[in-house]
């Protein structure tokens, strides 16, 4: 592959992160993506790209054109008002002579809650929070969107992002942290790098209508992540509190759901061995590259 042309829905962390990786490829880009903010050309990694406004209100007609003539689509922003929000507005003009890869990116979400037990890409879905719902029944329409026009459409189911600038370590630097005390409650997590490095994998390793969970190795309660943390930074141990004092209702849904997701799928169709296969040697090296 010499040359991509790549139109991503939503230009956030995870999309950032992807391009970048192809341009360390050395593989020449065409970048076009979506931003709630007024259209412009902008620059990323001495790229220069297009901007379309897109959101739940407006988007910029201008962007169909590039859009039909893009061979590879991201699409990572999340249902509004549980509306799928690209399928809505320009699904039609997505064709299957052009796109050669279409990913979905999806979050273990909708797995809903499992009691701490592992979940793999054929367990129950079972969503608790609106998010959960909302993310399977677009996961649905994607994969209808396959079926009917025999699109090349893949999901990846996302656990929790952390990067090298949004993680436990920098929050716990900020004083704001708590350790809230909940038995039996076990969630994943993914650096942001691993998720680009398998984005960048299934370019050339590519199945149709296939779901695939992106997470680590190791599953863990967010109080053993804290602590680690913690210990890393030589930091006091933040305060202890019960679910049920919890004000945010983001949170509380964080902690309706305990699971343990299964990567093999993805670890094994691709090939692919972890760059950081717990947050352990993932938090380490944030520690000593950018604390």
């Amino acid at each position: 592959m010499k040359k991509i042309n790549i139109f991503c829905f939503g230009f956030g962390q995870v999309a950032k992160s992807f391009i970048k990786k192809i341009i360390s490829e050395n593989i020449e880009v065409k970048l076009s993506v979506t931003s709630r903010e007024k259209s412009e050309k902008k620059k990323f990694e001495n790229t220069n790209y297009q901007s379309f406004q897109f959101n739940e209100n407006y988007f910029d007609k201008l962007l169909i054109e590039e859009l039909k003539k893009s061979d590879h689509i991201l699409i990572s922003i999340a249902p509004v008002n549980g509306v799928d929000i690209v399928i809505k507005n320009v699904s039609s003009h997505i064709k299957k002579n052009t796109s050669k890869w279409i990913t979905y990116l999806s979050a273990t979400s909708v797995y809903g809650d499992h009691k701490g037990e592992w979940v793999d890409e054929k367990s129950k879905t079972k969503p608790t929070t609106l998010n959960g719902v909302e993310r399977l029944n677009a996961e649905k329409s994607w994969l209808a969107q396959a079926e009917s026009k025999e699109l090349p459409i893949q999901i990846f189911r996302l656990s929790g992002i952390y990067s090298n600038q949004k993680n436990i370590l920098f929050r716990l630097k900020s004083g704001k942290v708590k350790i809230v005390n909940k038995k039996n409650h076990f969630f994943s997590r993914i650096h942001v790098e691993d998720i680009a490095n398998i984005l960048f994998k299934s370019l050339t390793n590519f199945t149709s209508k296939e779901i695939y969970n992106i997470s680590d190795d190791r599953p863990a309660s967010s109080k053993e992540v804290t602590l680690h943390g913690v210990k890393l930074l030589g930091v006091e141990k933040p305060a202890v509190i019960e679910v049920e004092s919890i004000e945010s209702e983001m949170l509380k849904n964080f902690y309706k759901d305990s699971k343990k997701v299964n990567n093999k799928k993805i670890k094994k169709t691709l090939r692919y061995e972890m760059k950081y296969p717990s947050y352990i040697e993932g938090l380490n090296y944030i520690r000593d590259h950018f604390i």
